[in-house]
């Protein structure tokens, strides 16, 4: 096996490339992912009215609390650049979910807080997600598999995220 920095490559033949179970295991869990989310973001969307990355954002929100969380947490706790969280902030605005002010201790820095409106929202689009995710993805394993799954994707999202640099 060569390091991640040899430029030779380490694989004989396309076949063997995509058959490597390193490749192989990502892909899966892309593909999963991928469906998984299509799903539920069309499910969540169909009863709700609000679409999934709205509903991310409102929970990134939620998790913050009082006080509210910068729009600059928001783009790296969503993988987005600084654009793409102000665009979605400003879809969320517009619907009125959330609030944008102005952080007391520095004016640079834009606070985003749940309206009541986003509150009330976002606890009935849980409720359907919450249901659709153990329907799709809890019930499907035994349950001593999903306990490992779900601590195994804690893992990996810790580890990405420490990994994963400033955005933009």
């Amino acid at each position: 096996m060569t390091s991640d920095t040899d430029p030779r490559p380490e694989f004989d033949s396309a076949q063997q490339a995509a058959r490597d179970p390193r490749i192989l295991v990502f892909g899966r869990l892309m593909g999963a992912a991928y469906r998984l989310e299509y799903i539920l973001g069309r499910d969540l969307e169909a009863a709700t009215g609000l679409t999934h990355s709205i509903f991310e954002l409102l929970l990134v929100v939620g998790r913050a609390g009082p006080g509210g969380i910068p729009v600059r947490d928001i783009a790296q706790a969503r993988v987005l650049t600084s654009g793409g969280a102000t665009r979605l902030v400003h879809r969320a605005v517009d619907q009125g979910l959330i609030t944008r002010t102005t952080a007391g201790h520095d004016a640079r820095v834009t606070l985003i807080e749940l309206t009541p409106l986003g509150e009330a929202e976002l606890l009935r689009a849980s409720t359907i997600h919450a249901r659709n995710v153990q329907r799709l993805l809890v019930d499907v394993l035994p349950p001593e598999q999903a306990a490992v799954f779900s601590e195994a994707i804690r893992t990996l999202s810790i580890s990405a995220s420490r990994a994963l640099p400033i955005m933009p």
